[in-house]
């Protein structure tokens, strides 16, 4: 009984300490966890490395450092520049839009549009006689066009800093990650047991699954537009494939570019190539995602495919980007707990 008041002092203290610890954190919580997950995916190839310079972890931490820094951070330097240019060119193509009126007709790609094509055509005709009318849509569409490049230049000039942040944390997740993960083995077998370090191992898996998922949808989407660019002849193919691998983890990264080669062939006169590059635009490269995705993060992660998707899409509208690799993680530790509970067997064991 004389040890009582002690006690709730300890559990107190340990309770503002954590408190304190996680409102400090809270900024940085999500470049933390991302820069977790991408020294987990790629421990073997630290481990590699550091077997080659002879167990020099700073100079083998340096060189992972260099490395994701040229993978993620040089693409989205380029990205962030190229939309500036964007957006001054989309500025000087509409200013003319202003001052002198739309044309009396439409493009030809306009009244080419299957079964709303001619209905477009005749509401063009239409407005273009009335500049009041043509000044109203174009600012009707102006503000709310300028509040997206906004926002888009927004979250990726956020999304720069972000990687900056991550790829400093990595740096130290990869010198003293051995130490940090023998720290989690004993925390997860002193508050779990058996359980506890299964759950860790099971954590470490399912990170690895979404990230063969995540790398291979890019994969995918990046070969489908390199075969679209090549059909369509749009220059510089290669690149622009190299440019929606980065991209595909962005919703909005692929149409940037293959949106921008349809533009291209429009207005070098190849009007159904760019109608092409449209349909195919749509229906195959950004709709490769919705099922390679999950697919693949399924069969590397021996999870159910519909725990899988429901992880993915729900994760990443409750967390941004890195619910993308939490979603999966928190629903397969969930179910591993309910078969614990259940008897049931583990994912690893139920035959698929």
């Amino acid at each position: 009984m004389n040890n009582t008041p002690k006690q709730f002092a300890q559990i107190a203290l340990v309770t503002l300490l954590l408190l304190g610890c996680a409102l400090v954190l809270r900024g940085f919580v999500a470049a933390i966890l991302f820069a977790a997950v991408i020294c987990i995916t790629t421990w073997p190839v630290y481990a590699r490395l550091l077997e080659r310079l002879n167990q020099r972890h700073a100079l083998a931490s340096s060189l992972m450092t260099l490395a994701l820094t040229i993978v993620f951070v040089a693409p989205l330097t380029l990205l962030t520049l190229s939309l500036a240019e964007g957006v001054s060119l989309a500025v000087a193509m509409t200013k003319p839009l202003f001052e002198q009126g739309l044309p009396a007709h439409p493009p030809e790609i306009l009244r080419a549009i299957p079964f709303v094509g001619s209905h477009a055509d005749d509401y063009w005709v239409r407005i273009a006689s009335s500049r009041e009318e043509i000044s109203r849509l174009l600012r009707q569409a102006f503000d709310p066009a300028r509040g997206l490049l906004f926002q888009t230049g927004g979250l990726i000039g956020n999304a720069l800093i972000q990687l900056g942040l991550v790829v400093f944390i990595a740096f130290f997740f990869y010198r003293d990650g051995e130490g940090i993960a023998a720290m989690l083995r004993i925390g997860a077998r002193r508050l779990g047991g058996d359980l506890g370090e299964h759950l860790l191992t099971a954590s470490r898996s399912t990170v690895m699954g979404v990230m063969v998922g995540i790398v291979g949808t890019a994969a995918g989407q990046a070969l489908v537009a390199l075969i679209g660019f090549l059909i369509a002849g749009v220059p510089g193919a290669l690149l622009l494939a190299a440019g929606t691998f980065f991209l595909s983890m962005v919703p909005i990264g692929p149409p940037l570019l293959w949106g921008g080669a349809a533009w291209w062939l429009y207005d070098q006169g190849e009007t159904g190539w760019a109608i092409f590059m449209v349909l195919w635009g749509t229906l195959v490269i950004s709709s490769i995602d919705n099922f390679l995705k999950p697919f693949l993060i399924s069969k590397t992660a021996s999870l159910p495919l519909l725990l899988i998707a429901l992880g993915v899409f729900g994760g990443a509208l409750s967390f941004g980007l890195i619910g993308v690799f939490l979603g999966p993680t928190l629903l397969a530790l969930g179910l591993m707990l309910v078969q614990h509970w259940t008897g049931a067997d583990t994912p690893e064991t139920t035959p698929r």
